[in-house]
């Protein structure tokens, strides 16, 4: 098995239906999961100077890593996910 990230990208304050459908989703991965997460605050550093950044649309809000065979397994263990805007899967080397 290989291992994959899962980012989620996209931030709103959740409601209690949106609570619940996550639940349900860490439910059906809970047996590929390998760590999981969240990020509060975020800040940017580049070249010419660093930014806060803000927890919106855009932010990256929290991760997993799990197990899958395959990229396109990882993919059909994210479809069920209550994202805001996007889930990023990247797979760890």
């Amino acid at each position: 098995m290989n291992k994959y990230m899962f980012l989620h990208v996209g931030f709103e304050n959740p409601t209690p239906e949106m609570m619940e459908k996550w639940k349900a989703w860490f439910e059906i991965i809970a047996d590929r999961q390998i760590e999981q997460g969240g990020f509060s605050n975020g800040r940017e550093i580049r070249a010419n100077g660093a930014r806060d950044l803000p927890r919106d649309k855009e932010a990256i809000t929290g991760y997993n890593i799990i197990e899958a065979g395959s990229m396109d397994e990882a993919e059909k263990l994210a479809l069920g996910n209550p994202f805001v805007t996007s889930i990023r899967i990247y797979e760890i080397r």
